[in-house]
C-alpha cells in the first residue's frame, strides 16, 4: 500500500535540485562550446577570452577537483586550438590570456580541492552523528529472546545517511518476544520523528498491554500525537508530515508453539519451514497508521499462525521486494530465502543482504530493514492448540 501511495520518483524537490546541480555541472562545457562556436566562424573578431578564463572557475563551483581539472583542460584547449587556427600566436592579447587561464585554472582546482575535503569533513561528521541517533532508534536486537533466536539488519539507500524512517524492535515481554517492523511514508526529519515516536509507543506498550491490538492502538495514538505538533519547519516538511503514514507489522511469540501477527499496509511476513517459504497474508487488510479514517469496521484483530521449533520468520520493508535490477525484474525473496544454507540467523540475514546487493549492483532505490526471529525447541504442551489453528 506504502508504494502505491508514494508519489512518483524525481518529481520532488530532491529530483528538482539533481537536476539543477546536472544543468549546472554543464554550464563550463557549453560556454567552451560556445567559444568555438564562435572562434571557428564569420564572428571570430569577437573577444572570447573572459568567457575562457571563467570555465575553470564556474566548474570549481558545481564539481571536484577532478572536474574542474577537465575544465581547465578543456579552456586551454580551445584557447591553443583557437590561435592557431586563427594564426593568432605572436599577439600579446592571446598570451594574456592563455597565462590568465592557467592562474584562474591552479586557483580553481585548489579552491576546489579544498572545498573537496572541507565536505567530506562534515559529511563524515554527519555520518558519525547519524550512526550515533540509529544505534538509539534501531539498536541492534538481542541475538536471542525467550524462545527466540533473532537477527536485525538495515541498509540506508543513501550512501550520506544512516537512518530513514525505516523502523524495528524485538522485546522480551511477559506476554512473549514482542516484535514490530514499519516503513514511514516519506524521508527526512519527519520522518525520522514519525519512527521514534512509533518505536517509543511500542517500546512502553508491550510491556503492559496483553492485547497487540492495543498495542498497535497505542502506536497510532503516538503517531497522531506527532503530526498534531506544531513545529518551525519548512513548507515540504510540513505538506510531507501532513501526509505522512506509517505501515507496521506487530508479531507476538509466546511459549506455545503460535506467532500472532497484528498488520496494518506492511507487507506480509515470510515463514521459512523445512525449506518452503509462505507468506502469512492477513485475512482482512487494514491501512496504515495514521489512515484509522479509513477503516469502516472493527480496529483489527490478532491471527494466529503456527510457527513450530526450526521455523523461521522474516519480517521486512517493502525496500526488499521493490529492489530492481537494470532489467527492472523485483528481488525474489522468497527464492532467496529457500537457497540460503542452514546458517546463523545473522548469517542468514547477510547471505540475503549479499544476493540483494548483487540484484541491485550496490544501488538500492529505498531502505531496507529486515528482522528475522529463528523458533527454538520450547514447550511442547501446546502442540495440539498449535494445530488447531494450523492454516
Amino acid at each position: 500500500m506504502r508504494s502505491l501511495l508514494r508519489s512518483a520518483p524525481g518529481t520532488g524537490a530532491g529530483g528538482h535540485s539533481r537536476l539543477l546541480v546536472t544543468l549546472a555541472q554543464c554550464v563550463p562545457f557549453a560556454i567552451a562550446l560556445l567559444v568555438v562556436a564562435i572562434e571557428f566562424s564569420p564572428a571570430h573578431i569577437l573577444y572570447t577570452g573572459p568567457l575562457l578564463t571563467a570555465t575553470p572557475a564556474l566548474a570549481a563551483v558545481t564539481m571536484g577537483p577532478k572536474g574542474t581539472i577537465s575544465a581547465a583542460a578543456v579552456a586551454l584547449a580551445v584557447s591553443v586550438s583557437t590561435a592557431t587556427y586563427n594564426e593568432a600566436w605572436g599577439s600579446r592579447q592571446v598570451y594574456t590570456n592563455f597565462l590568465a587561464i592557467l592562474l584562474v585554472s591552479a586557483a580553481s582546482v585548489t579552491t576546489s580541492a579544498f572545498m573537496h575535503a572541507r565536505r567530506r569533513t562534515e559529511l563524515d561528521q554527519v555520518r558519525r552523528i547519524a550512526v550515533a541517533a540509529q544505534r538509539v532508534l534501531l539498536r541492534p536486537v538481542p541475538a536471542r529472546l525467550g524462545p527466540v533466536r533473532t537477527a536485525s539488519m538495515y541498509l540506508a539507500a543513501e550512501s550520506g545517511a544512516q537512518i530513514g524512517g525505516d523502523l524495528y524492535e524485538a522485546v522480551q515481554t511477559r506476554y512473549g518476544v514482542r516484535m514490530i517492523i514499519g516503513d514511514v511514508r516519506g524521508k527526512g526529519l519527519p520522518a525520522v520523528r514519525s519512527a521514534a515516536a512509533v518505536l517509543g509507543a511500542f517500546r512502553e506498550a508491550v510491556h503492559y498491554e496483553d492485547d497487540l491490538v492495543e498495542v498497535v492502538a497505542h502506536c497510532a495514538a503516538a503517531l497522531r500525537r506527532e503530526s498534531a505538533m506544531p513545529r518551525g519547519i519548512g513548507r515540504d516538511d510540513e505538506e510531507e508530515r501532513a501526509e505522512s503514514f506509517v505501515t507496521v507489522l506487530v508479531a507476538q511469540v509466546p511459549d506455545t508453539l503460535v506467532v500472532e501477527l497484528v498488520n496494518r499496509g506492511h507487507p506480509p511476513p515470510l515463514l521459512l519451514r523445512r525449506g518452503t517459504v509462505r507468506a502469512l497474508t492477513p485475512a482482512s487488510p487494514l491501512p496504515p497508521l495514521g489512515l484509522e479514517d479509513l477503516i469502516t469496521g472493527p480496529p483489527g484483530e490478532t491471527e494466529t499462525y503456527v510457527f513450530v521449533p526450526g521455523d523461521r520468520l522474516l519480517l521486512h520493508t517493502d525496500g526488499v521486494l521493490e529492489a530492481r535490477n537494470r532489467d527492472n525484474d523485483f528481488f525474489a525473496l522468497p527464492e532467496a530465502m529457500q537457497a540460503a544454507p542452514a546458517c546463523t540467523p545473522p548469517e542468514f540475514l547477510e547471505h540475503l543482504h549479499q544476493g540483494l546487493i548483487r540484484h541491485t549492483q550496490g544501488r538500492l532505490a529505498d531502505d531496507v530493514a529486515m528482522l528475522l526471529a529463528e523458533r527454538l525447541g520450547g514447550r511442547t504442551g501446546a502442540t495440539s492448540a498449535a494445530r488447531s489453528v494450523a492454516r
